[in-house]
């Protein structure tokens, strides 16, 4: 992996962080690639049970796609590019462990995107969100169209794209962006790592079952999500991992949970 993309490991969470601070972190072809293996090592390393992914300083989580790098190119090219920057989140989005997204100052275009195709975001308080395209005469190309209507409404949704308009982190959290109140820039990667440090105490197949659950809901008809449901559910009721921890429930004490092993 280069330098563009960091990663370091404290017990079950791995921490991503994007490296270019002098270009406002934006989502170049090397980055995009960095971010899309080191998820996929995570997902694939049974040990690592969340991902926390960040900017290095304190301006920029992303400025969104490289637009240096996407200048000029023709119609077939662009669309090898919006493929590619789609195929990436959507890999990030997929992936069976959760990701947390701990914004760390301005999160543009692509790195909205990114924030969108996270589990879920962790904000600081210096954060600002937007997808700016129009202004540029562009729209979003990485999922920003679909993924922003789903989390806040289409209206909405509509209306920051159409006016270029930014959330601060405090709108964003009443809208429902992210689950945590904004916290000040100097707690903000302890905090999203004391989250996915929480998340990596719980049961590792019971937590993948529900990403993977939710995920298969979310755009699906109700029964088709309720079936999906009841199968992991069955197979976590009556798996070693639910008789851990409900043993050491009954014995208060912390449960022992085991990686997981094979495909889950």
């Amino acid at each position: 992996m280069s330098d563009a993309v960091l990663t370091e490991r404290a017990d079950g969470v791995l921490t991503v962080r994007i490296n270019r601070p002098h270009a406002f972190n934006a989502l170049d072809t090397e980055v995009l690639a960095g971010l899309q293996t080191a998820v996929s090592q995570a997902a694939d390393d049974d040990t690592v049970r969340a991902v926390v992914v960040t900017g290095t300083g304190d301006k920029a989580f992303s400025a969104g796609a490289d637009l240096k790098e996407l200048s000029g190119i023709g119609p077939d090219a662009a669309h090898r590019a919006m493929e590619h920057g789609q195929h990436v989140l959507r890999s990030i989005e997929q992936t069976r462990v959760p990701v947390i997204a701990a914004v760390n100052g301005i999160a543009l275009g692509g790195g909205f995107e990114l924030v969108l195709a996270a589990t879920f975001p962790v904000l600081s308080t210096t954060a600002s969100l937007g997808l700016p395209e129009s202004g540029l005469g562009l729209i979003p190309g990485y999922g920003g169209t679909q993924r922003l209507p789903r989390a806040v409404g289409a209206r909405v949704a509509t209306y920051l794209m159409l006016t270029g308009s930014r959330l601060d982190a405090r709108r964003a959290y009443d809208l429902g962006l992210t689950p945590v109140p904004p916290v000040e820039p100097e707690t903000l990667l302890k905090t999203a790592t004391g989250i996915a440090a929480r998340i990596a105490g719980q049961g590792p197949r019971a937590v993948r079952g529900i990403v993977r659950a939710v995920a298969a809901g979310q755009d699906a008809p109700l029964d088709t999500g309720l079936g999906v449901e009841t199968a992991l559910a069955a197979l976590a009721l009556a798996g070693e991992e639910s008789t851990e921890g409900v043993n050491a429930f009954l014995e208060r004490r912390p449960a022992a949970f085991t990686s997981p092993r094979g495909p889950h």
